[in-house]
């Protein structure tokens, strides 16, 4: 074990330059990402400069649930070629345009899931295949009968796959300065930007450093 090195009697300690002083006063203010105590049911994760994995690389995450057994959300503004009516053509009428799959993670592509924004507060209809998730936004059951959600609901938008971390996995990403946490709206969800418009539309809505990434790369690596 190394020894803790004693401190230097006042009288030999250095004094402080005046120059010194100026450069702490105007230091940059260090960059908030949030912590983990910031991931909650309708919060984003914005990938930061320091994430090159090319799946999340310039990424906005929509958070849909987050526990001690892990977080699972999915990534916004990235469309695919797979039209709606062709798979579930009872729900292509309520999506929003573009009316294709979005591509929600690398987890379960196989496996399709639905939001939908809803603008009123008052109960749910019996049987409408709404969960709350945060706010307006809520998670559709797509075994359910979409008629009785033409009333219900401004929009909606169906995913393949999702983004899942395993308990502490997220933690450390955070950490590690991968991610940000801030808070989402419901228009994020519904959005026509595309992944990279999205991510410097939540940045811009930041203060401070966080802020003014917005004017960087979204991914840097495709530069």
């Amino acid at each position: 074990m190394n020894p803790v090195p004693s401190s230097p009697e006042p009288e030999r300690r250095p004094a402080a330059s005046p120059a010194a002083g100026r450069r702490r006063r105007n230091a940059a203010p260090r960059l908030s990402v949030g912590t983990l105590d910031d991931v909650r049911p309708g919060a984003l994760l914005v990938a930061m400069p320091a994430l090159t994995d090319p799946t999340f690389a310039g990424s906005v995450v929509y958070v849909l649930d987050h526990s001690t057994t892990g977080t699972i959300g999915v990534v916004l503004g990235r469309p695919s070629e797979v039209r709606i009516g062709d798979v579930l053509p009872g729900w292509s009428d309520l999506a929003v345009e573009p009316a294709v799959f979005h591509v929600g993670g690398p987890c379960e592509t196989d496996t399709a899931l639905c939001l939908a924004t809803r603008p009123g507060t008052g109960p749910l209809p019996e049987d409408s295949g709404l969960r709350p998730v945060c706010g307006a936004v809520h998670l559709v059951d797509l075994d359910s009968d979409p008629a009785p959600l033409a009333g219900e609901i401004s929009g909606l938008r169906v995913f393949a796959g999702y983004a899942g971390w395993s308990p502490g996995q997220l933690a450390m990403e955070i950490v590690q300065g991968s991610w940000a946490c801030v808070d989402g709206l419901p228009a994020d969800v519904l959005t026509g930007a595309d992944g990279p418009e999205l991510w410097h539309a939540v940045l811009r809505r930041q203060t401070g450093r966080l802020g003014v990434l917005s004017t960087a790369p979204a991914d840097p690596s495709a530069n």
